[in-house]
């Protein structure tokens, strides 16, 4: 009688720690959910103020540009392509927040606008058996916005201010190499440096940003160099960031970078934070991914 008793009361406290696990699954779904409507919501404002243009890119548009830079955009294969709009990609890779950490996995989608210059990215990584971190990274409006929740429920991060909108302008600068056809924009102005380097500025209303990018001979894009602002014991500091690509591949006809990764460079070390790869990407779809 008393291993009967037992025994029942071992199932009714199972039955409990199951019933708490469902009901915790659950607030994580819905919570995880309710993150991913709300980039979703953003992602549809971002696409819909975009200002389309339907020309086609031409040799006569190359003019008067810098030498490697024209040298890198016959390489890309933009001349006799339509002018970008929107674009909407999805991307795979690895991420640590510290050079002591180990890398974890993440997945992600981004969306832009071309004119006026905004975007708005989702990664989603495992911090643990049951924690997942969402992450959003935007910039709309001429301001930039990084917003991190844990199980979607817990806030861990949320920074704004104008650090952030430079930071994510350069960024934005950076992630133009995915649609080279927007570097002919009237918002984008180029300075010669070398024959393998130029020196390229976006203007959005009265924010700027700036950076180097350089080309091998061939004409592909080797690396993006720019400074960006980066937490340093509670404060953010502007450091120099470069992202090296370590991989092309072709996406809708052009010649891009596919893999790619993000460094930290300051008088302490390099520190590479983020290891990225495009498994997806398309121009001019308007519409978020289902």
């Amino acid at each position: 009688m008393r291993r009967f008793k037992m025994w029942q009361i071992i199932l009714a406290v199972l039955g409990v720690v199951i019933l708490l696990a469902v009901v915790v699954m659950v607030i994580i779904g819905v919570s995880t959910s309710s993150f991913r409507n709300g980039f979703n919501a953003s992602a549809r404002e971002v696409l819909s103020k975009n200002t389309p243009d339907q020309g086609i890119v031409t040799e006569a548009d190359l003019a008067g540009l810098p030498e490697p830079v024209q040298r890198y955009l016959r390489y890309t294969g933009v001349i006799g392509k339509e002018r970008i709009n929107t674009v909407r990609l999805k991307q795979t890779g690895a991420l640590r927040q510290t050079p002591e950490d180990g890398w974890k996995n993440i997945k992600a989608v981004e969306y832009y606008s071309v004119n006026p210059p905004a975007f708005v990215w989702m990664g989603q990584m495992a911090a643990g058996p049951f924690s997942i971190i969402s992450a959003r990274d935007s910039y709309f409006d001429g301001h930039g916005r990084m917003f991190i929740k844990m199980l979607g429920i817990k806030t861990i991060g949320d920074v704004q201010g104008e650090e952030m909108d430079y930071s994510g302008l350069v960024r934005y600068l950076n992630e133009m190499m995915w649609f080279p056809a927007a570097f002919l924009n009237d918002n984008i102005r180029w300075d010669a440096i070398d024959s393998s380097s130029a020196k390229v500025t976006i203007m959005d209303g009265d924010r700027s940003a700036s950076a180097v990018m350089y080309f091998n001979e061939e004409g592909a894009l080797t690396t993006f160099v720019g400074e960006r602002y980066r937490e340093v014991s509670g404060e953010y500091v502007k450091e120099t960031w470069e992202t090296p690509m370590t991989g092309y591949g072709e996406f809708n006809g052009l010649k891009l970078p596919v893999k790619g990764e993000a460094v930290w460079r300051n008088s302490s070390g390099d520190f590479t934070y983020i290891k990225l790869e495009i498994t997806a990407l398309e121009y001019n779809v308007a519409e978020i991914y289902k």
